[in-house]
């Protein structure tokens, strides 16, 4: 058997490996989402979807992952251009502090904002005071979701920006263009997808996250602490579909991913 031949068969071996495990993750993910939409007849769906508590817990599940995914946005795109473009010895922790909140659990992440926003600190009692409470509210839904969901957009934005051919900046600039100009009208049309699958990723996250938000929020319910008050009070059918609700919304968001995400600025 030639060299050739034999790195050919390996190759597929290899390749068929990579399809057999590959499918069976594949198939961990897709088996329990069948079974959830199996687990629940469209009438059931209907009939809980029509409750005023589920209304309610979607509608504040929307608003608060869009102003989520706003705050994060507005905030994270220049956090995220300046870790990529920056060169300076503050650039690896500003980007573990960034990263920190994906991988400490969602409850620990509840529980550091209490000790920031809590009813009994300084901001929190200034804030209440203010009329703006912090906890038991639409605020602290957002600041919840924001503190778990907003690394997605820093963290894909500075990808997406390194991936730009820094030569087109440096052409930009030698015609007299300011840095922002050309941040405008170079670097991020062509970072585009990158931050737009970033601000996807944050608001597909807002809509899922609970433990943060059980923490700081719990009021108003949003579709995961619904979901969760659903199970504790009456089980697992009563959940069901919301579950369901919530991974249809999930789902969504995903195709914009998909689809506007590609071309952002069609």
């Amino acid at each position: 058997m030639s060299t050739q031949v034999y790195s050919a068969v390996r190759s597929r071996d290899w390749l068929s490996v990579a399809l057999v495990l590959g499918g069976l993750l594949v198939l961990y993910y897709l088996v329990p989402l069948a079974s959830l939409f199996l687990s629940a007849s469209p009438g059931a769906v209907a009939g809980r979807l029509a409750d005023p508590a589920v209304q309610r817990a979607a509608a504040t599940s929307l608003l608060s992952a869009s102003i989520t995914t706003v705050l994060a946005t507005a905030c994270g795109l220049p956090l995220a251009y300046w870790l990529a473009r920056a060169s300076t010895p503050l650039q690896p922790l500003v980007l573990a502090v960034v990263v920190l909140p994906l991988v400490v659990p969602p409850t620990v992440g509840g529980v550091v904002l209490l000790t920031v926003v809590g009813p009994e600190t300084l901001v929190g009692r200034t804030a209440a005071a203010a009329g703006v409470p912090l906890t038991r509210s639409l605020a602290g839904v957002v600041l919840a979701q924001t503190f778990v969901a907003s690394p997605f957009v820093v963290v894909t934005a500075k990808a997406a920006f390194e991936s730009v051919d820094r030569t087109l900046e440096h052409a930009s600039r030698s015609l007299g263009k300011s840095r922002w100009t050309t941040a405008r009208n170079v670097t991020l049309p062509l970072a585009g997808p990158g931050i737009a699958a970033g601000v996807t990723l944050a608001f597909a996250r807002s809509i899922g996250e609970f433990g943060a938000t059980m923490m700081v929020a719990y009021y108003p319910r949003t579709l995961p602490v619904e979901i969760w008050v659903s199970f504790v009070s009456t089980g697992l059918d009563a959940a069901y579909p919301v579950a369901i609700l919530l991974v249809v919304v999930a789902i969504a968001a995903l195709v914009v991913l998909n689809t506007v995400a590609a071309n952002p600025w069609r």
